[in-house]
């Protein structure tokens, strides 16, 4: 190879076919908009849960287990089938394992729009999760093998500034269609968007997958969809019973984790594992896919309950509400694709630890929100955990996905997501479960003080704020003082709460501070340097 005439140093040679590498920004932005539909959906549904929550006809009269179910059945299937579809795309093509995901995603849209009865909502939008499960791995993986690998930490920069991006369109989008149509319309939404980009992804997007796929593994698929599905569920049962020591709960929960032990010695002893469990013995490897467990453990807790406190105790409209979003979705869209120039002067260990006490530091100003507090302080509050986010998702998700071969690119992205999405819904369960815990013990009392209320019905109104507040619109005038109560008790409950997120947030910013790499010069962008001198030399 020539080496250049201006440095001496001749360019690396490439990995990407010319033609597919000119048209890779374009790509990107068709694997975005397929990102967008799974992220925007769970942020719309977020902002429509009070409305699905009302009797019918405005709404399906959800109870508040049914709610969480209409949530928890799509994230059950997503993560007990994310590993599964990852493997699937490095065998079968990511772009044809992505094209099955967005038809399968768009038809259980379709579905949860016409729904009839709470449970058919929560059957379709367990078929959502499934498609949901095919589309998400195949984005990154996809990104993975049409970009050179010194341009992949700014690629996945952009990619994790789109979750920000989806996340400021979700409840804005949500809110707008609520004050004009159906609670059914924030799922119908998905289909347009699904078919540009259907058509999008045959036009532009190459197929791509593993040359050498080896043998089959059964038995580790098998293995790692019945562990991941028992430990989602006894997580989720966990925190609808607020009781994680219940026998099923807890039988659920060892029983997933028993399977899982399986799986990795399993995969240690074949000679044709569906994942390199290896990987793990990298501290470095191990700290990033922690990382992302623990911040999403954290976020998705203030996600659940931030809904309930800016509409049941502030009382914003949906679509007010998500536009209170917009600081978290703007400060993460701003920082992300520019993480890697942050991580090449620092390395990833300083900025990820930053932003780990970013988002701990955000979650205990939540201590701060009030009843009255002005509504500017929680936008701060959101800029600052946008911030720490973006400095913590692009270098940790680079680290996971360039640790294994550009073959293996669909496990890898598989990996990351799983860990995302059991932090997410452990969060969701144990910091819900704690919310909804000390809630009850604040309100309990005033119940009791309700003349002529029946202890099932006691229990029903203590199940969470909106349970009280209904209870209080039934007492008419009576219910003003049940109101205020119902107010201090969940402002109490959610900053015991927030004190919980941030604990964790800092847990992990011990974590990556103590395993992931500094500033060693052999990153990505050097590893490229190097790479370009060496051949220049040979030149």
């Amino acid at each position: 190879m020539a080496s250049s005439p201006t440095s001496g140093i001749a360019e690396a040679p490439r990995h990407v076919p010319e033609h597919i590498h000119r048209r890779r920004w374009v790509i990107l932005s068709v694997l975005m908009l397929s990102l967008l539909i799974v992220v925007l959906d769970n942020s719309i549904l977020n902002v429509a849960m009070k409305t699905i929550a009302t009797p019918a006809p405005t709404g399906l009269g959800a109870t508040q287990s049914q709610l969480e179910w209409a949530i928890n059945s799509y994230t059950l299937v997503f993560a007990g089938l994310l590993f599964t579809s990852g493997l699937l795309g490095d065998r079968l093509g990511r772009k044809k394992v992505l094209l099955f995901g967005l038809l399968v995603f768009g038809a259980g849209s379709v579905l949860a729009a016409v729904a009839a009865s709470p449970g058919q909502l929560i059957a379709f939008r367990a078929v959502m999760g499934l498609g949901g499960a095919f589309v998400m791995p195949s984005t990154l993986a996809v990104l993975m093998n049409v970009f050179e690998r010194d341009e992949q930490p700014r690629a996945i920069g952009i990619w994790a500034g789109g979750v920000g991006l989806a996340i400021a369109i979700g409840p804005i989008a949500g809110g707008l269609l609520l004050d004009h149509f159906w609670w059914g319309s924030v799922f119908l939404v998905n289909v347009p968007i699904v078919l540009i980009a259907l058509v999008a992804m045959i036009l532009l997007v190459p197929d791509s997958k593993d040359p050498r796929p080896g043998k089959l593994d059964p038995v580790g698929v098998l293995l790692s969809v019945v562990g991941l599905v028992l430990l989602v569920y006894g997580i989720i049962k966990g925190g609808q019973l607020a009781d994680f020591t219940d026998p099923q709960v807890l039988g659920t929960v060892l029983g997933g984790l028993l399977v899982l032990v399986g799986f990795v010695l399993y995969e240690k002893r074949i000679d044709h594992p569906s994942i390199d469990v290896n990987l793990f013995r990298k501290p470095a490897f191990s700290a990033a896919v922690g990382a992302i467990a623990l911040v999403f453990f954290a976020l998705m807790g203030v996600t659940f309950f931030i809904v309930f406190y800016v509409q049941s105790v502030r009382g914003f409209t949906p679509l007010q509400a998500g536009l209170l979003i917009l600081p978290l979705a703007v400060s993460q869209m701003i920082f992300s694709p520019r993480a890697r120039h942050v991580v090449d002067r620092f390395g990833s260990r300083v900025v990820c630890t930053a932003g780990m006490l970013l988002v701990a530091v955000s979650m205990s100003g939540f201590l701060l929100l009030d009843a009255d507090t002005p509504i500017w302080v929680l936008e701060v509050l959101f800029f600052v955990q946008g911030t720490g986010t973006a400095h913590i998702m692009p270098p940790v998700t680079v680290s996971i996905m360039q640790a294994l071969p550009r073959e293996k690119a669909g496990s890898g992205s598989a990996l990351n997501n799983t860990f995302r999405q059991v932090g997410g819904t452990l969060g969701v369960a144990v910091l819900g479960s704690l919310l909804s815990t000390v809630y009850r013990d604040g309100i309990e009392g005033t119940l009791r003080s309700v003349p002529g209320l029946t202890d099932g019905a006691r229990h029903a109104a203590g199940e969470s704020i909106e349970a009280t507040l209904g209870l209080a619109r039934h007492l008419g005038p009576a219910g003003k003082a049940l109101t205020g109560e119902a107010h201090g008790a969940f402002i109490h409950a959610m900053h015991v709460t927030a004190l919980g997120s941030a604990a964790v947030a800092i847990v992990g910013a011990v974590v990556v501070g103590a395993f992931l790499p500094g500033r060693t010069g052999s990153g990505p962008r050097g590893t490229d340097r190097a790479e370009r001198t060496k051949a220049g030399a040979r030149a």
